[in-house]
């Protein structure tokens, strides 16, 4: 009589025929076994990622008054990041004051503007000490005059206070391959700035006429803010860059230290008593996607668009 097969086991007789013997042959996973717990791995340490996200860098400690850092790296093409960061630092009851790191040339005239009215606005009911990393230059200089307290390495290349605006041409490729562009607009400016057009002393002067502008801008904000007046503003900005030591004596900036230097004095501005404990916002960004985004951004800093974009950055050619 044989015996029922137990679970896992297979019961098969040897090729000697020996009467009573088995041979017991534990059967091995599957290969969709095997996929299935390699997905389930993955998607736990997916999950387990995104939950540790939603916390926040910090000294491991759920309690006691601390400065929040906000770091402004790479050009300036949106804020919304940093203003949500800089939003979040704000409604904390435990933070007290705020850093705000800069290591920009600048970006978009909208976004910096954007961002400067958001320094402001914190700094209102928060201290915010800018703290200047390489390069705090044009909208990256614009952003900080809306802090508390602006602090310059020495070394750091900052100012640069002015506009530009470019576009490529392709006239003489298109012509080179035979390519024409038929453009119907409804007024002689629609199509200002078309790569594939020649530049009329019009659109020169209606472009020029919109620099000037936001020109005017920064100039104004950078006077108001620096309590400097207008005339001695529009000296200093002809677009040439300054040292963290130039810009100190020209009164660009209040004074000179290092990012340690910059959280000390936030956390003496927000009462905390010895050295100031830090929290920074995590990244929730996936790594990839703040890759691809990066190379997007860098792309549009060196003047891929659709159409002219005005800026103010700092760019050595």
């Amino acid at each position: 009589m044989e015996r029922p097969a137990l679970p896992g086991i297979h019961l098969s007789r040897p090729e000697t025929g020996l009467v009573g013997e088995v041979q017991l042959k534990r059967q091995r996973p599957t290969p969709n076994r095997w996929v299935w717990t390699l997905l389930a791995l993955i998607l736990a340490f997916f999950l387990l990622s995104q939950i540790r996200s939603c916390g926040r860098e910090d000294d491991g400690l759920a309690f006691g008054s601390r400065v929040g850092q906000v770091t402004v790296e790479g050009p300036i093409f949106t804020a919304d990041k940093w203003v949500a960061q800089l939003e979040d630092f704000r409604e904390r009851s435990d933070i007290k004051s705020i850093v705000l790191r800069i290591n920009s040339p600048g970006g978009g005239v909208a976004a910096s503007q954007e961002l400067f009215e958001t320094v402001k606005r914190v700094n209102a009911e928060k201290p915010v000490v800018v703290s200047m990393g390489s390069v705090a230059a044009s909208g990256g200089y614009y952003i900080a005059l809306g802090a508390r307290t602006i602090m310059a390495n020495r070394g750091t290349v900052t100012g640069s206070i002015g506009v530009i605006m470019e576009y490529p041409v392709v006239t003489e490729f298109m012509s080179k391959v035979g390519l024409e562009m038929e453009t119907v607009k409804s007024g002689p400016l629609k199509d200002a700035g078309s790569p594939t057009r020649e530049a009329t002393a019009a659109d020169r002067a209606y472009f020029q006429e919109v620099v000037q502008n936001l020109y005017d801008q920064f100039v104004a904000d950078v006077a108001a803010y620096r309590k400097l007046p207008e005339g001695e503003v529009r000296a200093l900005a002809d677009g040439r860059v300054y040292t963290g030591v130039q810009a100190q004596e020209a009164g660009l900036v209040d004074t000179l230290g290092t990012l340690t230097d910059a959280i000390a004095l936030a956390g003496q501005l927000g009462g905390i008593p010895g050295r100031p404990r830090v929290v920074k916002p995590v990244e929730r960004t996936p790594w990839i996607k703040h890759l691809l985004w990066g190379a997007i951004q860098q792309l549009a800093g060196e003047g891929v668009q659709e159409g002219p974009l005005f800026r103010w950055q700092w760019r050595v050619q």
